[in-house]
């Protein structure tokens, strides 16, 4: 069973996908999976490549933006940007634990302007915590509004 959890009303978050997971998301509307983990992390974790093939053939685009651990860098964040502007449908972005699709989430609201209490806010609504990349997104909103 699925654990997609609601980042906001087109965002879903989401520990390591199966192929059913896959139809799941296909089932409710979701219309782009961004990957966000690295291939090869665990020796349980479905290929990229599988829910890639999956998600094509239920319709779906599919984006393979992998995160390491603890590091986000400013393409990564532009690139999660650019994907949150997809014009239809919903997305659904996952790693491990959730946590740094969310992490790369927040970061790419931040980046576009967002409040930050909002992007907090909601987060920690969905049970992710944001405290370890508070000043970087403190940054990005400050750039985005300057």
């Amino acid at each position: 069973m699925s654990d997609f959890r609601a980042l906001s009303d087109r965002v879903l978050a989401s520990p390591q996908l199966t192929l059913a997971d896959v139809a799941e998301a296909s089932a409710m509307g979701v219309k782009l999976i961004v990957n966000n983990r690295p291939e090869g992390e665990a020796e349980d974790q479905t290929p990229g490549e599988a829910i890639e093939a999956a998600a094509r053939a239920a319709g779906m685009d599919y984006l393979a933006l992998p995160v390491t651990p603890g590091s986000f860098d400013e393409a990564q964040v532009r690139a999660m940007s650019d994907a949150l502007k997809a014009p239809n449908g919903s997305i659904l972005a996952y790693c491990r634990s959730g946590t740094r699709s969310t992490l790369l989430w927040a970061l790419a609201r931040a980046a576009s302007g967002e409040p930050l209490e909002a992007i907090a806010s909601a987060a920690s609504a969905a049970g992710y915590d944001l405290s370890p990349i508070l000043p970087a997104m403190a940054e990005l909103s400050k750039r985005a509004q300057s």
